[in-house]
């Protein structure tokens, strides 16, 4: 017997593929028909100043050729809500446009209410890189494609510290077949 449809049903928030079987169904293989894994790991580095962008685009391919996953997702998440990840173009003049444009939308000099011992007890007086980290994410999810990042000519994955020199950890897990 071989599979010849697939139905879907939801139980609860979660959807569940059921294979319907049958003896008339010929056999196929999908294309890239192969193992699903699920590869994680959380790297660490430190960070030198207090905002400053990193190219991480190299390790986390890196990551995903050792994860054994040719066709899938990775998944990206900062364990740190004064950091962000995003994609852009790796040019030392935009990078400074960014820096400058952050300083911009949110003033770090600002009397912000999470700096302000009558209502926080935040000694640190980060409340900008808060809401810096705020304003572009903690996450990314990217197609994995041929054991590679799939990204744009110019795209770059880009970790920003909002808060340094601090320590730092990111989460990746990479799935897929």
């Amino acid at each position: 017997m071989r599979a010849h449809t697939k139905s879907n049903f939801v139980q609860g928030n979660i959807m569940k593929t059921k294979s319907v079987q049958t003896a008339s169904t010929p056999a196929t293989r999908p294309f890239n028909e192969g193992v699903f894994r699920i590869f994680n790991r959380v790297i660490e580095w430190g960070t030198g100043e207090r905002l400053e962008l990193i190219n991480i685009t190299e390790r986390i391919n890196d990551l995903v050729r050792k994860s054994g996953v040719r066709e899938g997702l990775v998944h990206l998440q900062s364990l740190h809500t004064t950091t962000a990840l995003f994609l852009n173009e790796w040019q030392d003049a935009l990078l400074e446009d960014m820096k400058a444009c952050l300083e911009q939308v949110v003033d770090r000099q600002r009397e912000w209410r999470h700096n302000d011992p009558r209502y926080s007890d935040c000694e640190r007086a980060n409340a900008d890189s808060h809401l810096r980290g705020m304003l572009l994410g903690q996450a990314l999810c990217l197609q994995v494609r041929n054991a590679k990042v799939l990204l744009g000519a110019w795209q770059n994955i880009i970790f920003a510290e909002f808060d340094g020199p601090r320590s730092r950890t990111l989460a990746v897990q990479v799935s897929g077949i």
